[in-house]
């Protein structure tokens, strides 16, 4: 285990620490097990929270509730609902789900998160130890008046690059009317995460043990070819998304929106995106 990663991210934790307690966005993956438990060794105030977003994976949230320092929220709408009103599947570029879903819980907190620039290359260009969204001319103003340390990401957030005095009074005047994240792992590797687990006996999500490299929801098109792997583990799911699909393409027809599915089964294959050789083999697939 890297002693020195562990001791700069409690410090980055110590930094940012506001008065009320960080909102840690718990996921039940091995990165929120890696947050949630530096987040008890550093000593700083939080609560952690997970969004239950009802495509959780069923081993996901009996590990979950498993857990009695992890708090679930349960969302007020579903899944299956949302790509009904939204009359489109969720995409990479359109995820409705996670805004929804996902991300409303916290509001005017400083949230903690695990993300990390090993998990992609986009995480990596748009993440740092701290991040503000939200006016962000006004936070580079008050960032740069008081000397602190900045660049933008191309989603306009104002990403706080190192973890001193003048990074943290930036945090202090933001957060409140802004969403700002602290990321205390986010120069972690996986062998840092698994290494860090193992030192502190935390076996972590089961479905890991199960072979799986991603936790997640179930038919995430971020997950991109693993999810056909998700589907024949939960056939279930696959059924109510072809289920969701379907009223989908009738609220499409109600709103007189061009139909490029016939089935929910159409847009399956489509959502999967399967070339049609793979689609014919997929066809196959016996629930």
């Amino acid at each position: 285990m890297d002693a020195q990663k562990e001791k700069t991210a409690i410090e980055r934790l110590k930094s940012f620490e506001p008065d009320d307690g960080y909102y840690l966005c718990y996921s039940g993956g091995k990165d929120s097990d890696v947050i949630r438990i530096l987040a008890d060794i550093a000593g700083v105030k939080h609560e952690n929270v997970h969004n239950l977003t009802t495509v959780d994976a069923p081993e996901t949230v009996q590990y979950i509730k498993s857990l009695p320092d992890v708090r679930i929220d349960y969302p007020e709408t579903t899944m299956w609902k949302l790509i009904e009103e939204n009359m489109l599947p969720p995409t990479r570029k359109m995820r409705y789900c996670c805004e929804i879903l996902k991300e409303h819980g916290g509001a005017g907190k400083v949230k903690i998160t695990g993300v990390r620039w090993d998990e992609s290359a986009k995480r990596a260009e748009s993440a740092d130890v701290v991040k503000i969204i939200g006016k962000s001319k006004t936070t580079q103003k008050e960032a740069g008046e008081i000397g602190a340390e900045y660049r933008v990401s191309k989603q306009g957030g104002v990403l706080l690059s190192t973890d001193n005095d003048e990074a943290r009074r930036t945090v202090e005047l933001c957060y409140r009317t802004r969403s700002t994240t602290v990321n205390p792992i986010v120069d972690w590797s996986d062998r840092d995460v698994w290494d860090f687990l193992h030192h502190y006996g935390c076996a972590s999500n089961p479905l890991y043990q199960c072979g799986m490299h991603r936790i997640g929801c179930v038919g995430c098109p971020m997950a991109d070819k693993s999810r056909i792997d998700e589907f024949r583990r939960y056939p279930k799911y696959y059924q109510n998304y072809i289920r969701a699909f379907d009223r989908m393409l009738i609220a499409r027809q109600k709103k007189g929106l061009k139909q490029i599915w016939e089935t929910g089964k159409d847009v399956m294959l489509w959502w999967l995106e399967l070339p049609p050789k793979e689609q014919i083999r997929f066809e196959g697939f016996e629930l």
